[in-house]
């Protein structure tokens, strides 16, 4: 990730921040309950962590925030994180000794010294994606396996380092150029699951309301608006579960893909 030049103080203000992702292991529970609600982060879980049992040798987490999927990988591999030195923009924090900080562009590590990379919701606030898949095949070892997400259906979100949003086809392209094969992509929910989002974030903006000349619309149409959500939320694990709904307009995608020799 590469950061952009500020032009004064007029950063774009969101209204709330996403929540960082903390290990799943500090709070089970609540870990759970969250991803019920937050359809983005349960979809995650959904594909990845079935492909982090699978992982062995030496990891590097790009964007490792506060290293959440640590705790899924087997106690037999080796893990690194790295992040930007701007990491606390994100609410991730910068000052922990297991995460290497550098400025997104040139990774201080050696060629080819990875057996696995995790690139979780991390590329669409890269300026430059291309730059960083390219840095991500560099450092992994021949026929090193990448596991990478990416939102589809999303807000913007840790303003102003949201740049992107990529289809399976832009995906597909951008890791075949930096040398990428066995590329797997698979849709993270559905249309149904993108709807159960939206009125998610919406019920909690028109909550979140403090203007007294929005209260009077804004909290009666805050739950109603949570009530549909709910319906939704419900409706997407049960559409998610059967494989119906459209997969063309989903939450964000998953992938898997092996570094050529």
């Amino acid at each position: 990730m590469t950061r952009p030049p500020v032009s004064g103080s007029a950063h774009p203000q969101e209204g709330f921040q996403p929540i960082a992702v903390k290990s799943p292991t500090d709070h089970p529970f609540l870990f759970r309950l969250r991803c019920l609600v937050d359809l983005q982060l349960g979809t995650i879980v959904k594909s990845l962590r079935p492909a982090l049992a699978q992982v062995t040798g030496s990891v590097l987490d790009v964007g490792a925030g506060q290293s959440p999927w640590r705790a899924w990988l087997p106690a037999t591999t080796s893990y690194q994180g790295i992040d930007v030195g701007y990491a606390n923009e994100f609410l991730m924090g910068s000052n922990r000794p297991d995460i290497i900080y550098y400025d997104g562009r040139l990774m201080p590590l050696g060629d080819a010294t990875f057996d696995c990379v995790l690139c979780i919701e991390v590329l669409e606030h890269s300026e430059d994606p291309k730059l960083l898949i390219t840095k991500i095949a560099r450092v992994l070892m021949p026929q090193g396996t990448l596991l990478l997400t990416v939102p589809w259906s999303a807000r913007r979100h840790h303003l102003p380092h949201d740049y992107h949003r990529f289809t399976r086809e832009r995906l597909q392209a951008l890791l075949t150029q930096a040398g990428f094969s066995n590329v797997e992509i698979r849709e993270r929910g559905n249309d149904i699951g993108a709807i159960a989002n939206k009125l998610t974030i919406l019920t909690i903006r028109l909550l979140r309301s403090t203007r007294a000349s929005h209260i009077v619309w804004a909290l009666p149409l805050g739950f109603l608006c949570g009530l549909l959500a709910v319906v939704f939320i419900a409706a997407a694990h049960f559409s998610d579960a059967l494989g119906m709904g459209s997969r063309e307009d989903p939450l964000g995608y998953f992938v898997r893909a092996t570094r050529g020799s």
